[in-house]
């Protein structure tokens, strides 16, 4: 997206100083408004396919966030942590970025990356997530890319088959583990929940005995790790307390 804008001229008109004053105070502010609707229109300006490109039904975005292991977040942090990549519309753009961003297994320390429909973030409270959740299933290491891959195609590809149900996809790279994530709307639909564990396990060619864990996101919300603003709070007061760094 181009931001530039063009410089407002030089105005030489006025024969004092109190005026030339007040005309430059005007023409910068003139100029901040004008630049702020240029960035404003530009953010807004909406991700559409190519000429001759093949359209994606949906518009989805890419996403990074990397934290320090052991250390509870709250979601207003976590928040600020996630690094939107970039959107697309159509299987030509996917592929741009795709092919220029690093593999999940070529990734070091508490890493993921986000895939998930233009609008939503990939955070539990958000509006499309507060009442799902997601399939979880836990990788030994060297599989992640793999099967990252197969699990993005698939959700762009429309093999799911459950509507707009689906919101999103996660991998996320551990020490000794990786695990891969697949966010729905609805929680409590388990004809849903459970066509996307069978498409899952086909698509990503799982044995029969792979264990798939379901967790709803009020689940993962109570879970530890991730704190709300009150239990942050209780946190940090025990740290204070204890003395603990």
């Amino acid at each position: 997206m181009n931001n530039k804008f063009d410089a407002l001229k030089d105005d030489d008109s006025g024969d004092h100083d109190q005026n030339e004053e007040n005309s430059t105070q005007k023409d910068g502010e003139k100029e901040k408004s004008e630049r702020d609707k240029s960035q404003s229109s530009n953010k807004r300006k909406a991700v559409v396919p190519g000429p001759a490109e093949h359209p994606l039904q949906y518009n989805y975005t890419f996403w990074y966030s990397r934290r320090t292991p052991g250390r509870p977040t709250s979601s207003q942090s976590y928040e600020q942590n996630i690094k939107q990549i970039g959107t697309f519309a159509s299987v030509e753009q996917f592929w741009r970025f795709y092919s220029h961003m690093v593999r999940p297994g070529d990734l070091t320390g508490h890493s993921d990356f986000h895939l998930f429909k233009e609008g939503i973030k990939p955070m539990w409270e958000d509006d499309a997530n507060k009442n799902g959740g997601k399939w979880i299933i836990r990788l030994r290491k060297g599989l992640a890319s793999r099967c990252w891959e197969n699990l993005i195609l698939a959700m762009l590809g429309e093999q799911f088959m459950v509507g707009e149900e689906i919101c999103g996809a996660v991998v996320s790279v551990r020490f000794q583990e990786d695990i891969i994530s697949i966010w729905n709307k609805t929680a409590s639909d388990q004809a849903t929940t459970a066509r996307i564990r069978d498409t899952l396990r086909r698509v990503l060619n799982l044995p029969p005995n792979t264990i798939m864990e379901y967790k709803t996101h009020t689940d993962s919300i109570k879970m530890p790790g991730r704190l709300g603003p009150q239990r942050l709070l209780f946190h940090n007061l025990w740290k204070t307390r204890l003395n603990v760094p």
